[in-house]
């Protein structure tokens, strides 16, 4: 061992104490590992930057702007209220479908993409179903890995490893070749998280976010209606209004007047004006559905505003507000203020009269949609008080086929080997901001730089690994202290030793280290290297005790994880997912001379 090896395993043992210690955020450390290669001459600047410029970064930036545009154009949230309709509000069945969805997703395209889909889509089926996401986004991303050993397009490690075959005069890896210890791994996974790993995940979500939908205020509003709309003749249960949306149908007003109480048998009409109870955000989506529009919203007053250019904030009514005690009708508030209210909300008492009827008190809560300059003077002149002013997100449905076309086309191109899955990647990103799927203001605004940081500045360690031949030297020390072993032992120290170098390590450099070690020493015992290689691919997707697997980044400030959450989870499907690959693995490639 040289001094450098020494230096840089100290290095490793230092930054993995402090991720599970987690009194310095991730990304924090991750920099700090990145300089003291950099000063401890390990590593040049250049060397040690490199990881930003890298593929996997693009890769990731690539995936976070499409999947936010997806988010955008409203394509995850028809897929989440579909997945929604099969499962209910039942957690275990949610569970299952978000765990088997991920692994057949992640069997046919990067597991990295597949987590980066689901992601938005699980949060809010999480909304929805009143559930804690925690508790389903480390399955989804686990889900998503466990489908690596599926097909050979499943991780690029697989590709990567066949291309090593290959170098040792070994026929390439099969599109389905790993496929009979690979869905083995995806069963004994999904039923270990089923059974035990939902049972042993950290919630750090507060009660009344689960249960207040993570979103605490619910707001009332009306729907009518519109001639020629599908819901026409259709009962309150077959419109699926209240199922798709999310929304609690509280009353239904008929010909101005009638107000009918609800309920699933009740034939809609036209013009029927429905009295609906949910969160902002999905009374906002009422305006992307065909067939219903908020009342609120049909006209502002002046034809040539267009929606995009309107502000839309939650205000509070204050005291001495000249709106206390005034209906909206009564106070003309259109005309006056030149705004529209959308939606009111009374936390923690039920309304259920027409909007503009209802006498406003102190503390409700508005839902205002109107141009920046006038509801700023409706603040000024002590009327309301701002509570939120972020825009929500309103799908734009009119994209969504675009932006899918956009997303599969990407994955084609790299699943197809025209392009690398980064450039592909950073193609759609390219493409779905010309079609103005999302704007590049948007797509920022939520992408997770604390994930990129991490990645590229972890990047570096596996330079540095493979610079002072600190992975060769571990590899060797394993192979060296198991040479005389059984040809068993030696598959298990192969798949220990990839486990243990892919936790700090990307899957692929992991796999560029020990691949060519494992196939020599297999040679040099005249043994057949090929079980060894299945070996080693099943081991590089083993990167569940760390959240440093891009797809378990993915779901880290989302889920609200801790870096000790995933070794306390992962370790034991490691050691079951082992336990399979040495039962199959022999039995499908024989390790024989």
């Amino acid at each position: 061992m040289t001094i450098e090896i020494g230096l840089l395993l100290l290095i490793i043992v230092i930054a993995l104490v402090l991720f599970a210690l987690e009194r310095v955020p991730v990304d924090v450390i991750a920099l700090g590992v990145m300089i003291a290669l950099i000063l401890t001459g390990m590593l040049t600047p250049e060397e040690a930057f490199s990881g930003f410029g890298s593929g996997t970064v693009l890769l990731i930036f690539g995936l976070l702007v499409q999947t936010e545009a997806l988010t955008r154009t409203g394509v995850v949230d028809y897929a989440g209220r579909l997945i929604y309709r099969y499962t209910g509000s039942s957690p275990s069945r949610v569970l299952l479908i978000v765990m088997v969805a991920s692994a057949v997703v992640g069997a046919f395209m990067s597991n990295t993409a597949s987590t980066a889909f689901f992601v938005p889509l699980v949060i809010g089926i999480a909304r929805r179903a009143r559930m804690s996401p925690a508790k389903l986004l480390m399955p989804l991303a686990f889900a998503s890995i466990l489908s690596s050993s599926v097909t050979l397009v499943s991780t690029s490690s697989n590709i990567l490893i066949s291309g090593l075959m290959v170098n040792y005069d070994l026929a390439p890896m099969g599109m389905f070749e790993l496929a009979p210890v690979g869905i083995p791994v995806v069963v004994v996974g999904i039923a270990y998280m089923y059974i035990v790993g939902k049972r042993i995940i950290p919630d750090r979500f507060e009660t009344a976010e689960i249960e207040g939908g993570l979103d605490a205020r619910l707001y009332i509003t009306e729907i009518v209606i519109s001639p020629e709309s599908p819901f026409i003749g259709k009962t309150l249960g077959e419109s699926s209004l209240g199922r798709d949306l999310d929304l609690r149908v509280m009353r239904i007003v008929r010909e101005k007047k009638r107000y009918l109480v609800p309920h699933a048998d009740q034939v809609l009409q036209e013009m029927d004006e429905l009295l609906v109870e949910g969160g902002r955000d999905e009374i906002l989506k009422v305006k992307t559905m065909n067939g219903a529009d908020i009342k609120a919203d049909a006209k502002l007053g002046d034809p040539e505003i267009e929606l995009d250019d309107l502000g839309l904030v939650e205000g509070l009514i204050l005291p001495g507000s000249p709106l206390i005690g005034r209906t909206l009708n009564g106070i003309r508030f259109r005309d006056r203020y030149g705004l529209q209210v959308l939606a009111i909300n009374r936390h923690g008492r039920s309304i259920r009269r027409k909007l503009s009827l209802i006498r406003l008190e102190l503390g409700d809560a508005l839902l205002i949609q109107g141009e920046p300059d006038r509801i700023a003077q409706l603040e000024r002149g002590d009327i309301i008080r701002i509570l939120e002013t972020n825009e929500p997100h309103i799908p734009n449905p009119g994209r969504a086929r675009i932006a899918i076309a956009i997303f599969l086309a990407s994955l084609a191109l790299a699943v197809l080997n025209i392009v690398p899955l980064a450039v592909a990647m950073v193609i759609g990103t390219i493409l779905v901001f010309l079609t103005r799927c999302i704007t590049p203001e948007e797509a920022y605004r939520n992408i997770e730089w604390k994930a990129l940081i991490l990645i590229g500045s972890m990047l570096a360690l596996g330079i540095a690994m493979d610079k002072t031949g600190t992975a060769t030297y571990i590899a060797g020390v394993i192979v060296t202290l198991t040479g005389g072993l059984s040809p068993l032992l030696l598959l298990t120290a192969f798949f220990v030793v990839t486990v243990i170098l892919t936790q700090p390590m990307s899957n692929q450099a992991a796999a560029v280290v020990i691949v060519p070690v494992a196939l020599q020493t297999a040679l040099q015992l005249r043994l057949d290297p090929r079980p060894f290689a299945m070996m080693i691919a099943v081991a590089a997707s083993c990167s569940y005790m760390t959240p440093l697997e891009p797809s378990c980044l993915l779901v880290y400030a989302p889920g609200r994880y801790k870096f000790a959450d995933f070794l306390k989870v992962g370790t034991l499907l490691t050691v079951l997912i082992f336990v399979v690959a040495i039962v199959i693995v022999p039995l499908v490639w024989p390790v024989t001379p």
